[in-house]
């Protein structure tokens, strides 16, 4: 069941943050990928939230959010797939090209 609560904190360079509310004790660790949006999950202190959580330590919290519907967003819409499977809509390339071979290729060739 949803609970309703209040973001402490938020910290946007690490995408994390903190809600509080009445079921969690102590605070809700929130991370950005867990928000319901189309665009890049933020929050702001002080925002009212819809939240699901679970009872698994993170960091310092005895709480860690599995949903989190921010204002504007109604409570129960699913979490929006990634463009494509198991990718988080970050990309990354490695390249290895050794001296004594040029032009050899690793990796992502």
């Amino acid at each position: 069941m949803p609970s309703e609560g209040t973001v402490r904190e938020w910290d946007d360079d690490q995408g994390m943050g903190v809600i509080d509310s009445a079921d969690t004790p102590g605070g809700c660790w929130v991370h950005f990928s867990h928000i319901v949006t189309d665009g890049l999950g933020t929050l702001t202190p002080g925002e009212h939230v819809t939240f699901t959580s679970e009872a698994r330590p993170q960091d310092t919290f005895g709480y860690r959010a599995i949903l989190v519907w921010p204002t504007g967003v109604k409570p129960g819409t699913p979490q929006r797939a990634p463009d494509q499977p198991g990718t988080s809509g970050y990309q990354s390339t490695l390249i290895i090209e050794w001296a004594d071979q040029p032009g050899a290729r690793q990796a992502g060739e």
